[in-house]
C-alpha cells in the first residue's frame, strides 16, 4: 500500500482517481489546488503526488519547480492534463516529473503509471531533479539546446499522439451464443457492449459513462465485474 496525493481542482476527478486508487489498496489524500498540497507535502512524505498542470492559483509545473528547488521531490510525480503542449510535457520532464497522463485519463494508463512509478526508488525522483543555485529565485527552464529524445519515453508518445491522424470508428462485434443460460448471454451481450462504447470514445471513462447514461462509479465496478479489458484506443476498420 502506497501513500498517495492527488491534486486536482476537479472534484469529480479528484474523486474517481480516488476510488480506482482505494480499491487497489492504497490509501489516497487530495489537494484541490496548489496551497493544499504544500500542506499535505509538509505534513506527509508521500510515495507518489498525481499532479494537475492547469489548477487555478498555482499552475502544477510552478508547484513542481517549487518543489524540485526546495529539495522536496524525494517522491514520483506524475503530471496530469488535458490540453498541454510538447513544451510543457518536456519541462516538466526536466524538472523531474516521472511520467504524464493525458485527460481523459483511462484506467489502465492510471494504473500502469502509477504502478511504474512506485516501482521507482524515491531517491531517483530525488537525484534527477534540478536543484537551483543556493540563493537563486529564479526558475528552472527547460533547455532549448538539449535533444528531445533525451527526454522520457511520455514525451515522444505525447508527440506521436498529437500526431497521429484520427482513425476510424471500429465495427463493432456481435457474435453470440444464444444456447445458454439468459444471464451468461445477458453478460456477453454486455461485455461486448462495453467494449465496443470503450473502443469508440477512446477508453475514457468519462465519455463512456455519459454515452451508457451510467454513473463512472458504477460503470467502473461493472467493466471489473464483466472483466472488460479497459483503456482500450481507438481502432481502425
Amino acid at each position: 500500500m502506497a501513500n498517495i496525493l492527488v491534486v486536482d481542482d476537479e472534484l469529480g476527478i479528484r474523486d474517481l482517481l480516488s476510488e480506482i486508487l482505494n480499491d487497489e489498496g492504497h490509501h489516497v489524500d487530495v489537494a484541490e489546488n496548489a496551497s493544499q498540497a504544500r500542506q499535505a507535502r509538509l505534513a506527509l512524505d508521500y510515495d507518489l503526488v498525481l499532479l494537475d498542470i492547469w489548477m487555478p492559483d498555482t499552475d502544477g509545473v510552478s508547484l513542481l519547480k517549487e518543489w524540485a528547488q526546495a529539495g522536496q521531490l524525494s517522491m514520483p510525480v506524475i503530471m496530469m492534463s488535458g490540453h498541454a503542449t510538447i513544451d510543457t510535457a518536456v519541462e516538466a520532464t526536466r524538472i523531474g516529473a516521472h511520467s504524464f497522463l493525458e485527460k481523459p485519463i483511462t484506467l489502465q494508463k492510471l494504473l500502469k503509471a502509477v504502478t511504474q512509478a512506485l516501482e521507482r526508488p524515491a531517491a531517483a525522483a530525488a537525484a534527477s531533479a534540478p536543484r537551483a543555485a543556493p540563493g537563486s529565485t529564479s526558475a528552472i527552464t527547460p533547455n532549448a539546446a538539449q535533444p528531445l529524445q533525451d527526454a522520457p519515453a511520455f514525451v515522444a508518445a505525447a508527440i506521436q499522439s498529437a500526431q497521429a491522424d484520427e482513425p476510424s470508428l471500429p465495427e463493432p462485434q456481435q457474435s453470440f451464443n444464444l444456447d445458454r443460460p439468459l444471464r451468461e448471454a445477458r453478460d456477453d451481450f454486455e461485455k461486448a457492449y462495453f467494449e465496443y462504447h470503450l473502443a469508440c470514445e477512446g477508453g475514457s471513462m468519462t465519455r463512456v459513462a455519459e454515452k451508457t447514461g451510467l454513473e463512472r462509479t458504477h460503470l467502473y465496478r461493472k467493466l471489473r465485474q464483466l472483466g472488460v479489458e479497459l483503456g482500450k484506443r481507438k481502432a481502425s476498420r
